[in-house]
């Protein structure tokens, strides 16, 4: 299965994620995680994707779905993946179809994590990342050390993670997201809404029962 993840920062979509990916047997795929594999490894379209960066452009899209279709062309990726960051406009929308087409692929449900503003706020504003890994952590404070993945780094807060920045950002993610949302009506996805707000479990859950995966 092929399933496009959609929600705010801060909604639970990436953990929500790698649950799911986990649980499939197939990869997550997040274009930030793509493209820095990409420039490191210094490929075609990794070069180009760091020509754009170092010029301080943003990726074309263009690029983006190439690096896509290489990471969706894996033997990995052959029973499906799960597409996390992938999908914010709607020429992504358009550009991941024609992308999984040519594979003879196509999006097989799209999850829109839903979740209160207020809750959002609640949420983000009491997290920390490391400054080394980039992981998330909730519950921790600035200062404390990660050591994730082999690396050592520091927690630290946000800018972005300040209730008046989390605001803004929403406000973002709407006037993106909602075209988006649209775009896969019109297309006939079988879109999914799941309620964010609980536990990790309790989401999972949610998420499971409408996949109907047991």
């Amino acid at each position: 299965m092929n399933i496009v993840l959609l929600g705010p920062p801060g909604a639970g979509k990436g953990t929500q994620g790698e649950r799911l990916a986990a649980r499939l047997g197939v990869p997550k795929i997040a274009t930030g995680d793509v493209l820095r594999a990409a420039v490191k490894n210094g490929t075609p379209l990794g070069l180009e994707a760091k020509a754009a960066m170092d010029r301080g452009d943003l990726v074309p899209d263009a690029v983006i779905m190439g690096i896509m279709k290489e990471a969706l062309a894996a033997p990995d990726a052959a029973k499906g993946a799960i597409l996390d960051g992938v999908v914010r406009t709607t020429p992504q929308a358009d550009g991941l179809a024609d992308t999984l087409a040519q594979l003879g692929k196509q999006v097989d449900a799209v999850l829109l994590f839903e979740i209160d503003e207020e809750e959002l706020v609640r949420r983000l504003s009491g997290r920390t990342t490391c400054d080394a890994c980039q992981r998330p952590f909730f519950g921790r404070q600035p200062g404390e050390t990660c050591s994730e993945g082999g690396v050592t780094g520091t927690l630290v807060r946000r800018k972005d993670d300040e209730p008046e920045a989390i605001r803004k950002r929403m406000q973002v993610y709407r006037d993106q997201t909602s075209p988006v949302i649209d775009w896969y009506v019109q297309h006939g996805a079988n879109l999914v809404r799941i309620n964010a707000i609980g536990s990790l479990d309790e989401v999972e859950a949610r998420m499971n029962a409408a996949l109907g995966i047991s």
